[in-house]
C-alpha cells in the first residue's frame, strides 16, 4: 500500500490475484494507514476498473 500514492494491492491467503485498495475504502474502515504484513478481512467489490476491497477491517 501506497499512502502518497493513495492506493495498493491486498495479496490474498487464497493465493489469487491480489485485491486493489484504495485510500477511501481504507479511511471508510477507520484505519489510519496499511502497513505491509498487516493482516486483513475485507470483502471484494466488482467496480468499472475491476475488483476491489472494501468493508476492511484489521485483525
Amino acid at each position: 500500500f501506497n499512502g502518497s500514492k493513495g492506493y495498493g494491492f491486498i495479496e490474498r491467503d487464497d493465493k489469487q490475484k491480489d485485491v486493489f485498495v484504495h485510500m477511501s475504502a481504507v479511511k471508510d474502515a477507520g484505519i489510519d494507514y496499511l502497513d505491509e504484513g498487516d493482516v486483513l478481512t475485507f470483502d471484494i467489490e466488482d467496480g468499472k476498473k475491476g475488483p476491489s476491497a472494501v468493508n476492511l477491517k484489521k485483525v
